[in-house]
């Protein structure tokens, strides 16, 4: 895909945020409410009912709200179905850009809390929040950590300096430790939720994601915690993501029941082709671990590589030997009728 087609999307998703302003109607004048035989709670009941607004008129103070979130996601997936390696890029610096620094507007453990709490906001208020939780229920049931790799705007930076930084810093974690690093965000997602159900308190998220960057506001203890985060990011890479998120190992165990799957060739049992590209630590063999892939599409482009793949190259080198062996048998009986 030509350049200026990635560049031009990713300006269209910005601008639609920069120009992007809910239009607000006049407020209609409150009819008097009785209040012959009202109690003062009841009053106030009636004042907050009187005042509350309709759901249509919400969505419609919301629409060009959600037109820049709208067209994020419609880019996202553009660039996971087509697997282009630069459009993904793109959506990746437009999820930093956009989902993080503009709107601080990403699924968190947090909105796990919530849950645990049965505690849910209301949805005129909370229509984002509605929104990007659902995306990521519903798409790691279907694909996996699509979330986690696409539209997190944390994951999105880790890739883009994984991309930038050069390839001779990093350290690889050897597969033993890295197998046993991998439980440590879900004994982090354990411990938020016992925290959270014993003391009712969430307010120990921001030492155990780094998303409140995105606000630029942090105790120094904060700041000098995500500075040693992100160094240690350049040696070891997407370490978050791989071995610390709460929100990951959650969306780890839903990935359990993905449908879609990455599909493998028998051939994969032997190869480690994919298992060296892979930038997440997510393949082993001929096994995709459905709980640490995030869809990244190396792999995948990997697999639909005829130059690359061994299948491919098996199903050429056997597609030639049948040929010998068709233009022999052709020979031999050209030879025997004459």
């Amino acid at each position: 895909m030509p350049v200026r087609q990635l560049v031009w999307a990713a300006a269209v998703i910005l601008s639609l945020w920069f120009t992007g302003v809910a239009a607000q109607d006049d407020a209609a004048p409150a009819e008097p409410l009785p209040s012959a035989g009202l109690s003062l709670e009841d009053l106030d009941a009636a004042m907050a009912a009187d005042d509350r607004p309709t759901l249509a008129a919400v969505l419609q103070e919301e629409a060009l709200g959600l037109l820049p979130l709208a067209g994020f996601l419609a880019l996202a997936f553009w660039s996971f179905f087509t697997k282009s390696e630069r459009l993904k890029y793109v959506t990746l610096a437009v999820a930093v850009v956009y989902l993080g620094f503009a709107k601080n507007n990403m699924v968190s453990v947090v909105d796990i809390l919530s849950v645990v709490g049965w505690n849910f906001p209301e949805f005129e208020y909370s229509i984002r929040w509605y929104v990007l939780g659902l995306l990521a229920v519903v798409s790691t049931v279907l694909w996996g950590r699509f979330y986690c790799g696409r539209v997190c705007a944390f994951g999105a930076l880790t890739q883009l300096m994984d991309r930038i930084i050069p390839s001779r810093l990093r350290v690889e974690p050897p597969p033993w430790l890295e197998r046993r690093a991998g439980y440590i965000k879900y004994a982090i997602l354990a411990f938020a939720i016992l925290y959270f159900i014993i003391t009712r308190d969430n307010s120990f998220y921001r030492y155990i994601e780094p998303f409140w960057m995105f606000t630029l506001s942090g105790t120094p203890l904060m700041w000098t915690l995500l500075a040693m985060l992100l160094l240690a990011t350049v040696f070891v890479r997407n370490l978050y993501c791989r071995f610390l998120c709460p929100l990951g190992a959650a969306l780890g165990v839903l990935s359990s029941l993905t449908v879609f799957r990455i599909k493998r060739w028998q051939e994969c049992q032997g190869c480690k082709i994919c298992e060296r590209a892979c930038e997440w630590g997510a393949i082993r063999g001929g096994k995709i671990i459905k709980s640490e892939c995030v869809r990244c599409d190396d792999c995948e482009r990997i697999y639909a590589d005829e130059a690359a793949c061994p299948h491919w190259l098996l199903l050429k080198k056997r597609a030639r030997k049948e040929e010998r062996y068709r233009l022999a048998v052709v020979h031999t009986d050209k030879g025997g009728a004459s």
